[in-house]
């Protein structure tokens, strides 16, 4: 038997801990054979040799990584805890103190967290269109917006359009209240919060009311070109083939584009497909265009998030049907059902 006693005296220990020792539940659930014990300041591990050298690799990583950030999600301590190959552990281990996208207010800092947020950074640099798809959660969207304020803040391009497609679901947006934008902003939101996360309200204020940063519905991106400007379009999988055609054909001279969507949550009318699909597949091959694929492995939300994406992806594998081939019921149908029962 060996014991160890770590001390967690440059981090704040409820950030390790957890509220009401949720995260050190997790510790103990991860490492079973081990006695661990909290004292103030200090954890104590007793256990076998390998147990506990394991565990207290771990646990150095945990406690650099909150050095460094102040805070730790749950599903960021599951993912330490439960990564043994070392890709995973290189991404909690701060090789490069300069992979920061952006430094928004407060001081808070915003960079790429999981393995494929990172790649998605690296294609983004390298291509002026990078493809990136992947279920819920795993940072798409965000990472894409860091990306684009981080060119504006270093003068690389001189505008940010930000885009997505006004699908109606479960909601007419005749139903709505207000003018056309306030319609229309409900489906912006997420790129919203997204941009308070990294600019100072004046700024960002500014940058808005000037035309710096653009945020829009597809349909607006019609006749235009844009050019010198960072273009995010968001939740792509909502855009038909034609749409999707006609946003790619809009990039012009010193333009970036981000294309990012989750083929399982569509949302169009059942007697269109979406474009998103086909795009990714017969772009795959032309230089200049990146495609990144995250998974649940890649998620920042909630830890349920992760574990309800597993759920949902068991269950289409049990089925057998790729989820965009399943044939889907149209909240309309859906709603004349239920009211028949």
């Amino acid at each position: 038997m060996t014991d160890t006693i770590i001390s967690l005296e440059t981090v704040n220990p409820i950030e390790f801990f957890g509220v009401n020792n949720q995260k050190l539940d997790i510790l103990k659930k991860k490492f079973p054979l081990l006695k661990i014990l909290s004292r103030g300041t200090q954890i104590k591990l007793s256990g076998s040799p390998e147990q506990v050298e394991s565990a207290k690799e771990k646990i150095d990583l945990i406690v650099q990584y909150l050095e460094r950030n102040g805070h730790m999600s749950e599903n960021y301590f599951e993912q330490i805890l439960g990564g043994d190959d070392a890709e995973t552990v290189d991404n909690f281990i701060d090789r490069n103190p300069n992979d920061i996208l952006v430094f928004g207010p407060n001081g808070r800092t915003v960079r790429a967290r999981t393995v494929n947020q990172k790649r998605l950074v690296h294609e983004a640099e390298k291509n002026d269109i990078v493809f990136a798809i992947g279920p819920a959660g795993t940072g798409k969207t965000y990472t894409a917006v860091a990306l684009a304020v981080r060119a504006l803040k270093n003068k690389m391009v001189k505008k940010i359009i930000l885009t997505r497609p006004a699908v109606e679901a479960g909601e007419s947006l005749g139903f709505l209240p207000g003018d056309l934008k306030e319609k229309i902003d409900p489906y912006l939101r997420p790129l919203y919060d997204a941009l308070d996360d990294m600019i100072p309200a004046d700024k960002l204020g500014y940058y808005m009311s000037t035309r710096v940063i653009e945020i829009a519905p597809l349909a607006y991106m019609r006749g235009r070109t844009l050019d010198n400007a960072f273009i995010i379009l968001d939740e792509a999988q909502n855009s038909t083939d034609l749409q999707l055609k006609m946003f790619l054909t809009r990039i012009g001279a010193n333009a970036k584009a981000i294309i990012t969507g989750d083929l399982t949550q569509i949302d169009l009318p059942k007697n269109q497909r979406s474009g998103l699909e086909k795009a990714a597949r017969i772009l795959r091959n032309i230089d200049g265009i990146a495609h990144i694929e995250l998974d649940e492995e890649d998620v920042v939300r909630h830890r349920l998030v992760k574990a309800i994406i597993r759920a949902y992806d068991r269950d289409h594998k049990e089925s057998d049907v790729h989820p965009d081939q399943r044939p889907r019921e149209h909240w309309r149908d859906r709603k004349e059902r239920e009211d028949n029962k």
